[in-house]
């Protein structure tokens, strides 16, 4: 295996900076997806409807699931794309242009920069980090290696959305001073399963990559791995990084300046480590901007239209965004309806655009989004895990006087897979 991948040197630079020419229409662009257990099965079904785009690659470490995918895709599109384990050889590959992320959250920086440094573009699933630091070698990567990085928050390419939030920015509503992130997912108890052998088809080793060794248990391969802290975020940092980067989006700001959070398990004694139950506040010093961010289980009301939303609130009135695609304006003292707007997302094929076009000014979900959207879950999730209110240098990306919230701000990595610093991308 090429060792440039362990060594993390800028030997794949050449390569990378001449694979810059844009792509005519006409070019295909050949596609791997990484993870084709959950999410990449939206990955490899909204790339390959496009016009001269291929799957032609499923990476999974679980070879059961990798060939399974493949088969029902076959049945799908016609053809059956090739199934290996090792994400690494698809680097290798020089007939791959663009590298669709959909592992565990722990492999996401990593197959990013390695994807970056082998010349592939990338569309990288939410949250495009497992820790805050990660997200500064993402970007120096793709800035490096001239690449197209794309985070996957679909909300973005709606044009209804991106409608609404011009119109916030016209001040259709006043002065915006505050918005409110809605997390409300389904979750039902999860059942106890106790350490074993992993089944045969699964590279265990590569599954685990640059995350904390624990030994195999059904806990946390597969789906379940979102509610540990080693290999995910909880539900802020699933399912509420939509909502984190459309409250970024909307107020103007990135990263707060003070944070608190409380919550916890209130309904199932299993073994999920992450709150199911989390209430996040959120002030934006130099912006003069404020916002709550509620993740919650089980039966809830829906407080936009959604269970999963965003409302902003300004001096003459308040926006509603439901889901990745609806808004409405509500205007005054007594809620009168006003300008409202849906449309689908096409997230996949505005990335698409950015790949042949190689400007990414064109992108609607640049590697800055997977930074800062991702980032606003870790300083939640870090200030829940520290037991208190934190103050926060959002220039220097660190808590003022707080090494135990530091230490979580970033992660450590098995031998082999260390993501390098940002100045040694």
């Amino acid at each position: 295996m090429n060792r440039r991948y362990f060594l993390m040197s800028s030997a794949a630079a050449p390569a990378a900076l001449a694979a810059t020419k844009p792509f005519s229409p006409s070019d295909t662009i050949r596609v791997a997806v990484l993870g084709v257990n959950g999410r990449g099965q939206s990955h490899f079904n909204g790339f390959q409807p496009q016009p001269n785009v291929q799957v032609t690659t499923f990476v999974d470490p679980d070879l059961a699931i990798g060939n399974k995918r493949a088969a029902q895709f076959e049945s799908k599109f016609g053809h059956r794309p090739k199934v290996i384990q090792d994400m690494r050889r698809v680097f290798d590959d020089k007939d791959i242009d663009v590298v669709s992320i959909a592992t565990p959250n722990h492999w996401h920086a990593l197959a990013t920069v390695w994807a970056c440094q082998a010349g592939k573009d990338v569309y990288v699933e939410k949250p495009g980090t497992h820790s805050l630091a990660q997200g500064r070698s993402m970007i120096a990567a793709a800035k490096k290696y001239n690449r197209i990085v794309q985070h996957g928050v679909q909300l973005r390419s709606s044009e209804a959305v991106r409608e609404a939030v011009a119109k916030l920015n016209e001040g259709i509503i006043g002065d915006v001073y505050m918005a409110r992130a809605t997390i409300f997912k389904w979750r039902p108890k999860l059942e106890f399963h106790p350490n074993e052998e992993p089944p045969k088809d699964l590279d265990y080793d590569l599954w685990l990559g640059p995350g904390k060794y624990r030994p195999y248990s059904k806990n946390h391969v597969h789906y379940n791995w979102h509610w540990t802290w080693d290999y995910g975020n909880g539900e802020i940092g699933n399912q509420g990084i939509h909502e984190t980067d459309m409250l970024q989006w909307g107020l103007g700001v990135k990263l707060p300046t003070q944070v608190s959070a409380m919550g916890g398990k209130y309904l199932w004694n299993d073994h999920r480590e992450t709150p199911e139950v989390l209430t996040a506040l959120c002030e934006f010093g130099k912006e003069k901007k404020y916002a709550e961010i509620a993740v919650r289980f089980w039966c809830s009301n829906n407080e936009t239209e959604s269970a999963n939303g965003n409302l902003f609130y300004g001096s003459e009135g308040y926006l509603a965004i439901s889901g990745y695609e609806t808004y409405n304006f509500y205007m005054g003292q007594k809620r009168t309806p006003g300008p409202s707007g849906k449309s689908p997302t096409l997230h996949f094929e505005n990335f698409i655009k950015a790949v042949r076009s190689r400007r990414t000014e064109d992108q609607h979900g640049p590697v800055e989004t997977a930074h800062y959207a991702s980032g606003l879950a870790h300083v939640a999730n870090v200030a829940f895990r520290s037991g208190g209110t934190l103050t926060f240098d959002p220039d220097k990306e660190q808590f003022v006087n707080s090494p135990k919230a530091n230490e979580l701000l970033k992660d450590t990595y098995r031998k082999g897979f260390e993501l390098p610093a940002p100045e040694r991308v």
